[in-house]
């Protein structure tokens, strides 16, 4: 399948690049920017300097099978009829087609310009949405904050824990979220050594979070001195407190068949909860829990790398569920121990 992907020459970009050049059913035939336009992808993206490519120009697109678009939010609704005629599958990796209505749009961003579209999006993860993803020919790739999250607090959701239950979020995320063009607040001075909360209320990615779950979530961002990974840990407080049994069940029967999430509770080892530097460069997202009988309060953890299972990844491995091809394709590299800071 000949496949494109827009706005490559960003973090994310290179990585659907790496993903996609190594994926067995894919091509990559196109990758654009339009500032490197003409240069090696390499020059760009180091660890991809093997890769026979150079970017080209944008409005250069030709016909594709699959694109995905890597661009900045409001990029893909604004071109998103030229997208569709060009391919046959359009995967969004901005928040142009995350949300379910016109209306929500004008409450948590800045209104959407081609509203008669947002029907046709089909949230990306396929822990929750394989069987709309089968045949969709525009997906929306999840915000990485968002499915940290909702895969942490899925299984207490679909065995109604989270009916009527306070639920506090605290997300710790990589400077690669700001992107390759990050600006000051990325930079290394500034970056290092820092826990900064960035958005202490009101963060957009809780839009999708009360969509997918369908329960409001108090949610706090904090940017921390780390390149890849995000961490979701969610105090949730219930109604009626759970036993460990209960929270074991409903974690395993939500999980126990899917391919990209590991329970990871209170082993043994160092590793005794998930763990961002554990997944970096994977696709998987590592689940865990602890229950507070004391306080009644169960607390969820998660971990993805915001670059993969936050993106990337999860936009491949959504393309794959459409496409009708295994799940796991071009996905299955289980990361590398021990690593620097991911």
């Amino acid at each position: 399948m000949k496949v494109g992907v827009v706005g490559a020459s960003g973090f994310t970009g290179g990585e659907l690049c790496r993903l996609v050049s190594a994926h067995p059913e894919f091509d990559l035939v196109t990758a654009t920017s339009r500032e490197y336009a003409n240069k090696t992808v390499g020059s760009v993206h180091p660890n991809l300097r093997g890769l026979d490519l150079r970017f080209s120009h944008p409005d250069d697109l030709d016909d594709l099978d699959v694109l995905f678009v890597a661009a900045p939010h409001g990029v893909t609704m604004e071109h998103v009829e030229e997208y569709r005629d060009i391919a046959d599958l359009v995967v969004d990796l901005s928040a142009d087609f995350r949300l379910d209505s016109e209306e929500q749009y004008d409450e948590w961003y800045d209104g959407h310009s081609a509203p008669d579209h947002i029907p046709d999006g089909v949230y990306a993860l396929p822990e929750l949405h394989r069987e709309e993803l089968a045949g969709a020919n525009l997906i929306a790739s999840g915000g990485c904050n968002a499915t940290a999250t909702i895969l942490g607090l899925k299984p207490l959701a679909d065995a109604g824990i989270l009916d009527g239950a306070d639920v506090t979020v605290d997300v710790k995320v990589g400077s690669s979220e700001g992107g390759a063009g990050g600006g000051a607040a990325s930079s290394h001075p500034e970056r290092s050594g820092v826990v900064r909360p960035y958005a202490p209320t009101g963060h957009r990615h809780e839009a999708e979070i009360e969509q997918e779950l369908g329960v409001q979530v108090g949610f706090t961002a904090h940017a921390v001195d780390m390149t890849r990974g995000a961490a979701a840990t969610c105090h949730v407080y219930p109604e009626e407190v759970p036993g460990t049994g209960d929270l074991w069940q409903a974690f395993r029967e939500c999980y126990e068949d899917e391919p990209f999430v590991r329970l990871v509770a209170g082993s043994g080892g160092v590793y005794r909860y998930p763990e961002p530097k554990a997944v970096a460069g994977t696709n998987y997202a590592d689940v865990g829990f602890e229950l507070d009988e004391r306080n009644g309060r169960v607390v969820v953890f998660s971990a993805i790398d915001n670059m993969m299972k936050g993106s990337a990844g999860q936009a491949v491995h959504a393309a794959n569920v459409a496409l009708g091809i295994d799940e796991q394709a071009g996905l299955e590299f289980d990361g590398l121990h021990p690593v620097g800071a991911p």
